[in-house]
């Protein structure tokens, strides 16, 4: 393997890593916005 293929696919590795990052961050954020939804809704039926 070339040194700038090795480089390509380096970087795309790590693009890739930290995209899954993301979306896995964003899905924590919405788990905890939907709780707190989840919380309001139960202390308005007492």
């Amino acid at each position: 393997m070339t040194r700038k293929t090795f480089t390509a696919l380096a970087a795309l590795s790590m693009m890739v890593l930290s995209a899954c990052e993301t979306v896995k961050g964003a899905g924590r954020d919405m788990q905890i916005a939907g709780e707190a939804v989840e919380g309001t809704a139960r202390d308005a039926q007492y």
